[in-house]
């Protein structure tokens, strides 16, 4: 089932994060959205120390997909991925992750959708959401404070501590 192509695609932007074996988990889930969705746009990958919780570093990135789905379709997708990873749903909301999926804007929509407040507030709160998707899309509006990713990034003064991982 491939959205490309079609122009009645939504845009969709998605925070990648793992600190179990995230050199392995990464790299499938990117796979794994290739496989379903087609073209994905993939940003650099950070290290960043784990927010909230005492655990190993992360490793957080951004993806940009298209695709036909309702929110509510890509959350369940998207959970079942990280199921299939060995996501132990069981453990608080800040804890050690094998994969996590987050969708961060889905095209324009603002408010609560499918059980999902969107656009995701973390993007705003940590340099490990929004520098990722801000290399992936500097020019593109936030549809709640109608300035660029770029501008966000500029202005943003939380804690920066970003190491970018060599690619390639």
């Amino acid at each position: 089932m491939s959205n490309h192509g079609n122009t009645n695609a939504a845009e969709v932007y998605l925070g990648l994060g793992s600190n179990q074996d995230a050199e392995r988990h990464i790299p499938e889930g990117i796979a794994a959205l290739q496989a379903r969705f087609g073209e994905v746009l993939v940003s650099p990958l950070y290290r960043s120390a784990a927010v909230g919780f005492e655990g190993r570093d992360f490793i957080n990135g951004a993806a940009r997909i298209r695709t036909n789905w309702t929110v509510g379709q890509l959350k369940q997708w998207l959970t079942d991925l990280e199921n299939e990873h060995g996501r132990d749903r069981s453990q608080p909301k800040f804890s050690d992750r094998s994969l996590d999926i987050d969708i961060l804007f889905f095209g324009d929509q603002v408010g609560l959708v499918d059980d999902l407040s969107l656009p995701r507030d973390e993007i705003l709160k940590y340099a490990h959401v929004l520098k990722p998707v801000t290399d992936l899309a500097p020019q593109f509006v936030h549809p709640v404070t109608g300035r660029t990713l770029a501008d966000h990034w500029e202005r943003f003064a939380g804690d920066r501590s970003l190491t970018q991982l060599s690619t390639g």
